[in-house]
């Protein structure tokens, strides 16, 4: 099954016309702010649940495949739903879906069930892969091809803003209170460690019940706002063959596992952050002091996003992809081998190079596709899944010899995106 293309038979705007298409970008924007936020968490709960549950960091890492797996879960089905349904109503229906993903911290809190965390957050997951089946290929044409990579790096600055504010509001109200190591919980009573555990489950519970309305709000307000409806990028050419697949299009597939690497590379760092400050050698931080430092490493990936909303016009686009690869793979050698301040600097400033490779990688991929486009943009979002996979791999490697040399593991995946840029990415029908 192949996610079929986003389109209407009576579209009212056609896209790339020369309109002026700023106050649907804005809105859209929006949709790009709440899912970073709400996926940056993660970074923030994997260490919170690895202390309230006792986990390894394999098991740990089950937070990010429970979150990733929904985008291979349900990225297809997602394109069919937009498809019949249309692009404002699978919006609607993918905040409310992740506004119930939120709502369900509720009473996992208070059963304190790790289990019921991790559906909890697929749910969540699924609401937000609806969202971007349809926003991303969206953002991508409404304007200029020429310009559809740095339109699409515009957007992802700001959720970038929200991966930056993230960690900060992650800290202040889910890693206020210290968490105490397994040897300190060891010493409690049963009643007291029972007690304790409970109670720093619930600390999630707030927090993510305010985020559980903020959705629904923004859910109404996407339901009231007039936006263009999106037609087919092209129809299909003269003596085209009517049996091609977007899964024949030898760079869309490449992409795609590019989309898979870097969402995997991105998503493992991230997810490693503060455990990894946390290291004696590293910076020695507590967790929520760490906690605070991820913003930096968000904040990088803003920066850049900004940045390369004007390299992006300047320079091929596919050659910046390429060079920011190589820098990111350098810092993570830096990572793995050095201490101190520069083990630390060097593996925050992976997020500044981070910036423009979600977007270009996803543009260059669709790039004359067509009428394919929709099926496409289904696959990419599929690819997502990198994010559940690569961050286990690596917590598997942690357990075996370590937070720091496991960084290789995410390193291997940056290595495919310089090649992707450099080569992978030339359209050729397979």
């Amino acid at each position: 099954m192949a996610a079929a293309p986003i389109a209407s038979s009576s579209a009212s705007t056609a896209v790339g016309d020369g309109k002026n298409h700023t106050v649907p970008l804005v809105a859209l924007t929006t949709l790009f702010f709440m899912w970073g936020f709400l996926t940056c968490l993660n970074d923030i709960i994997i260490p919170h649940f690895k202390a309230v549950f006792d986990l390894g960091y394999a098991r740990a890492m089950l937070v990010q495949m429970a979150f990733f797996t929904a985008y291979f879960v349900m990225s297809l089905p997602s394109g069919w739903l937009v498809n019949r349904f249309g692009y404002k109503r699978g919006i609607v229906t993918g905040l409310l879906v992740a506004a119930l993903g939120c709502a369900l911290f509720y009473p996992a809190a208070s059963l304190r069930s790790y289990n019921m965390f991790l559906g909890a957050l697929f749910i969540l997951a699924s609401g937000i892969t609806l969202l971007q089946v349809a926003a991303n290929p969206y953002v991508a044409v409404l304007g200029s091809p020429a310009t559809a990579s740095s339109r699409l790096t515009m957007t992802q600055a700001f959720n970038s803003l929200a991966t930056t504010l993230a960690p900060i509001f992650g800290a202040k109200y889910i890693l206020s209170h210290a968490a105490k190591s397994a040897d300190e919980i060891k010493a409690l009573s049963a009643e007291a460690a029972e007690a304790y555990r409970l109670a720093e489950a619930q600390a999630v519970q707030y927090p993510y019940l305010g985020l559980a309305a903020a959705l629904i709000v923004l859910a109404i307000a996407m339901a009231l706002f007039r936006l263009p409806i999106l037609a087919e990028t092209a129809p299909p050419a003269a003596g085209a063959d009517r049996n091609d697949s977007a899964w024949r299009h030898r760079h869309l597939v490449l992409g795609a596992v590019g989309i898979f690497a870097y969402v995997g590379g991105e998503v493992a760092v991230g997810s490693f952050l503060v455990n990894y400050l946390a290291e004696p050698s590293v910076a020695g931080l507590g967790e929520a002091q760490a906690a605070n430092y991820v913003s930096y490493y968000w904040g990088g990936a803003m920066v850049g996003r900004f940045i390369g909303t004007i390299t992006l016009r300047k320079w091929n686009p596919a050659k910046v992809l390429a060079w920011h690869g190589l820098a990111v793979v350098g810092l993570i050698v830096l990572t793995m081998s050095s201490t101190g301040t520069v083990a630390m600097g060097s593996v925050l400033l992976i997020g500044l190079f981070n910036s423009v490779m979600f977007p270009t990688i996803f543009t260059l991929a669709l790039s004359r596709l067509g009428s394919l486009t929709g099926q496409g943009s289904g696959i990419l979002c599929m690819a997502i899944v990198g994010g559940a996979i690569v961050p286990l791999i690596q917590g598997f490697v942690a357990d075996a010899i370590g937070v720091q040399k496991s960084f290789f593991v995410a390193g291997l995946c940056y290595v495919y995106v310089v090649w992707y840029g450099w080569r992978g990415h030339r359209p050729r029908t397979a």
